[in-house]
């Protein structure tokens, strides 16, 4: 078990880890692109990667308050399915309606890779491996769709 402070340094250490491993690689329009702190541009609209003790989870998050806003755009996402599907390679989940660990509700368009842990180094290749390839692809996706979404905020 580890005090929070060490936790805390650990999560810093991992997340510096894959920024300073994914800089050398452009975004899909050829940019500069911050990988940890991803910006979509479009208010509401999310890419979050997170890992814990247990899981990693890379995930869209439409955070917009109005819920029927963002059923809209969440249905606007599923529009574009078969190419996000496309471009990632894999099936993801769609929830329309989750709650996030604030209690609030969102919609989610996510991957989990369980039995991972950040707290041991010797799994961060692994974690590395999970987020690297979906958060490439997913910026891919983006650069095709954004203008869609730009135009729904």
């Amino acid at each position: 078990m580890y005090s929070k402070e060490e936790a805390v340094r650990l999560r810093q250490q991992f997340w510096i880890s894959f920024g300073q491993y994914m800089k050398p690689v452009p975004s899909a329009s050829g940019s500069t692109v911050h990988w940890t702190n991803y910006k979509t541009g479009v208010k509401n609209i999310y890419f979050k990667m997170d890992t814990d003790n247990k899981k990693a989870i890379i995930a869209i998050q439409l955070t917009h308050s109005d819920s029927g806003i963002r059923h809209l755009i969440f249905n606007q996402f599923e529009e574009f399915k078969l190419m996000f599907t496309d471009t990632m390679q894999e099936e993801w989940d769609w929830t329309q309606d989750y709650t996030d660990e604030y209690g609030k509700t969102i919609s989610q368009i996510s991957l989990t890779l369980y039995g991972v842990s950040i707290f041991n180094k010797s799994q961060w290749a692994d974690l590395i491996s999970f987020f690297k390839p979906r958060i490439i692809a997913l910026d891919e996706f983006w650069d095709n769709v954004k203008p869609v979404f730009e135009d729904l905020s």
